[in-house]
């Protein structure tokens, strides 16, 4: 799978998204250690805190089906109909992902000209948390 082709369907999952009281819409989708794909949208609910993160919906259906480790994952961020903006994993989901990841994993977006940016967990998540 091409990085175009990761990015289409983490913005076909976003239109998917619940998110009624923001209007921001997110889809994420990765390729794990066995080449599955896995994809995640965000949804909203009024308690705003108990929010679900695109990436951590694409996370919970990597491991549900047996995946352990996230390859690449892409981002894709805005109002449903549209492209997509540059939309970087949020600070939880940047520790979700750095959890599954190695020094290889490569988290990619896109902005609103299309210009591709890729980057480590180490760039994403600096002197992490780690148990």
């Amino acid at each position: 799978m091409t990085d175009d082709d990761l990015l289409d369907a983490a913005r076909k999952v976003r239109d998917q998204a619940h998110c009624p009281y923001s209007g921001f819409s997110v889809g994420a989708a990765l390729i794990d250690e066995n080449g599955n794909l896995h994809v995640g949208c965000n949804v909203e609910n009024a308690a705003y805190s108990n929010v679900s993160c695109a990436e951590a919906g694409a996370i919970s259906a990597m491991v549900s089906s047996g995946g352990t480790r996230i390859v690449t994952i892409a981002v894709a961020g805005g109002s449903k109909g549209e492209k997509s903006r540059a939309c970087t994993p949020c600070g939880g989901c940047r520790q979700r992902i750095h959890e599954f990841s190695d020094a290889k994993t490569r988290v990619i977006v896109k902005d609103d000209d299309e210009t591709w940016h890729s980057y480590t967990m180490a760039e994403l998540l600096p002197s992490s948390f780690h148990l």
